[in-house]
């Protein structure tokens, strides 16, 4: 078993020791993919440094500047502006200590794996990827939202579809009707349309359940354990 998020690596660490699992982690949507046990790291995907800053200014709008936290994940740590209480409780909630630059600008020596922008109004995530997907084809950008307050922007090579696609074929020798992925928002969409099994679970939009072979009962429910139990 495999664990797949938009989570930090560092973040995520933990819960692929809890599991036990033998495989590399999917970190990042995918731009990060390292086995926590040998260290090796299979994949990195960053965001362009010149599209980095082109978000930067779009973010810093007077319009938007003051509804969005923006983070910056480089080299595995969190850059943010200021330490804003959503960041806080971001960082609580995810193990990790933020790190604050006032400008963002000053710690891009190297390129973001992934850029997130934050913000309590759902609508504002809405219509920020909605206006971003106007602006940047897939070929320059893959967004996403991983929850209804985060909209998330990473390498265009980058999804957790392709990533479950790197280690079912390339480390594993599997073929795409011999995997089975579980997932519950829209950052999951891609892998849950290549595996031969897409489990959605109960508590994922509508949209995702949409595309799933099978929903499976929520969080609370252990839907992923019914879900193992269904099919494996």
């Amino acid at each position: 078993m495999a664990i797949a998020t938009g989570r930090m690596y560092c973040s995520a660490k933990r819960f692929h020791a809890e599991i036990g699992s033998n495989l590399p982690l999917i970190a990042y949507q995918g731009a990060w993919i390292q086995d926590p046990v040998s260290q090796k790291l299979h994949q990195h995907l960053s965001v362009d440094k010149e599209i980095t800053l082109k978000l930067l200014d779009y973010f810093e709008q007077p319009s938007l500047r003051q509804l969005l936290s923006v983070h910056f994940y480089i080299n595995d740590q969190l850059y943010v502006r200021e330490l804003t209480e959503e960041t806080i409780i971001y960082g609580q909630r995810s193990g990790i200590t933020p790190i604050p630059v006032g400008d963002l600008r000053s710690c891009l020596n190297n390129e973001p794996t992934k850029i997130l922008a934050l913000c309590e109004d759902t609508e504002v995530i809405d219509q920020l990827l909605d206006n971003l997907r106007l602006q940047y084809t897939p070929a320059e950008l893959y967004l996403t939202k991983s929850v209804a307050t985060f909209f998330e922007a990473t390498n265009p090579l980058v999804n957790k579809g392709n990533a479950v696609r790197y280690i079912a074929e390339e480390l594993l020798g599997l073929q795409r009707n011999n995997v089975m992925t579980v997932g519950d928002n829209f950052n999951d969409v891609e892998m849950l349309e290549y595996a031969g099994i897409g489990v959605a679970m109960g508590n994922a939009p509508t949209q995702v359940q949409a595309i799933a072979n099978w929903v499976a009962p929520n969080v609370e429910q252990d839907g992923v354990a019914a879900a193992i139990e269904n099919f494996l």
